[in-house]
């Protein structure tokens, strides 16, 4: 029964379009894969227990050696393998630093070339119709655009068994552990800059990933459930919008509602250390995703 159970599980797998500024259109990265002899995107399998937005970060790197930052969602893909179980693909749209130069890649069975190609070109390339849509769906996807990394604290101590000040109150264990798992979320993004609440259990969500990034961040006491300020709140929103940096803002559940209203969207209600990631471009919002 178990064998019978794992041969109909469905296949999760993971990856980007990876692309890059060109002369007159943006430039994507195709891979050649030997075992099929065929052209695609980068692409794995999840790992057990990995989530799909790193997992794809993760083989990108694998089979083209650059780090990505991850731009809007792309839709995921459906079919069958050939052991006739249903397969199901994650896409993102991913930048590289620099150039994307792939020259020292070194090449293997399972990645034995790679090539970068304007989009027209691209098709003529892709072995695949399912990936001629996808790349239909990049050229419309708001790929320009950069992530705002909207964060609601990790766990905090109880304020019943808490008697100092409330901006002083820390995160339990759990949330720490919730604080560290952000690191690699807010890095598959390239989250170069981080917005905070003052508050001690809003510094401390966002401090690891700071620390290991070696990012700037900024603390804000409007963005403190203590000192709501909608009009400072609205000032700091409407930068953030319109600066196209790739920012993190981390704040509490009650100052969230009015985060959203600035930003444009419905409110979304997030768990501790909950995510919800806002691509925008000049200041209008392509897409948003929780996790």
């Amino acid at each position: 029964m178990a064998r019978a159970a794992a041969s109909t599980a469905t296949v999760r797998a993971a990856g980007c379009v990876v692309w890059r500024p060109g002369t007159v259109e943006p430039e994507v990265l195709l891979v050649h894969r030997p075992r099929y002899d065929d052209w695609s995107f980068p692409k794995g399998k999840l790992d057990p227990g990995e989530t799909d937005l790193l997992a794809a970060v993760r083989e990108v790197h694998e089979e083209t050696g650059l780090h990505v930052s991850l731009g809007p969602p792309l839709p995921d893909q459906h079919y069958l393998i050939e052991s006739g179980q249903a397969k199901v693909v994650s896409y993102w749209c991913g930048q590289p630093p620099g150039d994307g130069d792939v020259s020292t890649y070194k090449r293997n069975d399972e990645i034995d070339d790679l090539i970068w190609t304007p989009l027209i070109p691209a098709r003529n390339w892709l072995s695949h119709p399912r990936d001629r849509e996808l790349l239909d769906s990049f050229a419309q996807s708001g790929y320009e655009s950069a992530p705002l990394v909207i964060v609601r604290h990790g766990q905090a101590r109880s304020r019943k068994g808490w008697h100092k000040s409330d901006s002083e109150r820390p995160l339990r264990v759990a949330g720490k552990r919730q604080a560290e798992a952000l690191i690699p979320l807010l890095a598959a993004y390239g989250v170069t800059s981080v917005l905070t609440s003052d508050a001690a259990r809003c510094v401390d969500t966002v401090l690891p990933y700071v620390n290991s990034s070696q990012v700037a961040i900024s603390l804000d006491t409007a963005l403190s459930q203590d000192n709501i300020h909608p009009g400072k709140i609205a000032r700091q929103i409407q930068k953030a919008m319109e600066n196209g940096k790739r920012m993190a803002v981390c704040s509490h559940r009650p100052v969230l509602p009015t985060i959203f209203e600035e930003i444009g969207i419905e409110p979304i209600s997030l768990e501790p250390a909950g995510v919800v990631v806002v691509h925008r471009e000049r200041g209008k919002v392509v897409a948003v995703e929780q996790h």
